[in-house]
């Protein structure tokens, strides 16, 4: 594996404000994320109106990440992290005037942002997936994965709460505005990080040519591409009961709004304690064994919820259950991440994320489809059920399949002979 990372100075103060940048631009993108579902919650009351927004902001990272993955390869990756803050300070900046002059949203222009936001965030994602092996220690990876993902954690935990504190004292016009904030945060912090560039920007992108490079360069490797199809076949099983959580909540277990919120920070603070145990602990010498236990753990959790007695009492064990599952949740995504990370060089990584990134979503938005209709035919409880037997029984494909047992004790002996054939 390239090792250039330790060419940089001060390596981890480096990465360290990169998380720091990464932290404060997430939480201020987050909080205008929530208010805005909130206005239009409070504005229509429609289900289908939120449907299409959740749509909105899964689409674009299924149709358009293979496209972006050349991009990623090909363009420079500090241009890549800093065009797209602009252009959510942009649409803040335009959704605010449009506010103030009119006194509401036109719901057309709330689309266009939700989708514009969601399209900034989809040429984000694999660009920071790619530029993190370039600029931390081969050793360090996975942990410094772990690291950015107690971070997204944090942020999911922080930013409902404030969004909803902010949301009740500020004008949503002006609450938009803190996408301006952070956007200045961003740009004003990846100025200053340095980020080791792998310059191939004279080459010419071939949108196609380079879909089916990073298509070829995952099918190559078997054990990696067999766990996409299984994300795949995962994603399709669990969102219908991922999507309904507050559902489960308050219809299932006769709770309140406020404990479905509770419900989600449960599940958010138990995957910041697995981002830490990975971040401050992560060096296995096979990953696949956390991963397979990781898998074990949600597919029972989420498939015992949904046995679970319909009152107060369940609900309680339902908490319990959602606090184990989301330690465990961070394993499966992060170490996955870390493994992909360290089988392609970066000036192929953001090709072949492109290429996984897409097909890892693409069944997420036929699952929310039919999320609803499930949930009225066969109760929102079974749903929980289906999601759980899913996650079993994609984790004993990944057991019984050696090309996906094995794929990390096999990455791991390529590491250390590339190593000593440098020595």
């Amino acid at each position: 594996m390239i090792e250039e990372t330790f060419s940089i100075p001060n390596w981890r103060r480096n990465i360290n404000i990169f998380l720091v940048g990464q932290f404060f631009s997430g939480i201020t993108s987050m909080v205008v994320q929530y208010s805005i579902i909130w206005y239009l919650t409070k504005q229509t009351g429609s289900a289908t109106i939120l449907s299409f927004a959740t749509l909105l902001g899964m689409l674009p990272m299924v149709l358009l990440s293979p496209l972006i993955g050349p991009f990623v390869d090909r363009t420079n990756k500090k241009v890549l992290l800093i065009v797209p803050d602009i252009v959510a300070a942009v649409i803040a900046i335009i959704l605010a005037v449009v506010g103030i002059v009119n006194k509401d949203f036109p719901l057309w222009l709330i689309f266009v942002s939700l989708l514009m936001r969601s399209i900034a965030q989809t040429f984000q994602m694999p660009t920071i997936q790619s530029i993190i092996p370039t600029m931390v220690p081969s050793k360090e990876l996975t942990k410094m994965n772990g690291q950015l993902g107690m971070i997204q954690s944090a942020n999911m935990i922080i930013a409902p709460a404030l969004g909803a504190f902010l949301f009740s004292i500020i004008p949503i016009t002006m609450l938009i505005l803190l996408d301006v904030v952070g956007a200045v945060i961003g740009v004003t912090v990846i100025l200053f990080v340095k980020i080791p560039e792998h310059p191939v920007f004279d080459e010419k992108i071939k949108l196609l040519s380079d879909m089916k490079f990073g298509l070829n360069q995952l099918r190559d490797n078997k054990g990696l591409w067999y766990i996409t199809l299984m994300g795949m076949v995962f994603t399709l099983l669990f969102m219908p009961a991922a999507s309904l959580y507050p559902l489960m909540t308050m219809s299932y277990f006769k709770g309140t709004v406020a404990q479905a919120g509770i419900i989600e920070m449960i599940y958010s603070i138990g995957m910041l304690a697995g981002g830490a145990v990975i971040g401050f602990m992560g060096n296995w010498s096979d990953r696949m064994k956390p991963i397979l236990m990781s898998m074990l753990v949600m597919g029972i959790g989420f498939g015992v919820s949904g046995f679970l007695p319909g009152n107060q009492k369940g609900f309680m064990w339902f908490a319990i259950l959602n606090a184990v599952a989301g330690i465990a949740t961070p394993f499966f995504n992060t170490l996955l991440m870390a493994m992909i990370q360290q089988s392609y060089p970066p000036e192929n990584l953001g090709r072949v994320l492109g290429i996984l990134n897409s097909l890892m979503s693409i069944a997420g938005p036929v699952g929310l489809i039919f999320a609803g209709p499930l949930a009225d035919k066969i109760g929102v409880n079974s749903l929980f059920v289906i999601g759980g037997v899913g996650t079993l029984a994609c984790g004993l494909f990944a057991f019984l399949v050696p090309a996906v047992r094995n794929i990390d004790v096999l990455l791991q002996e390529k590491i250390k002979s590339e190593l000593k054939a440098k020595d």
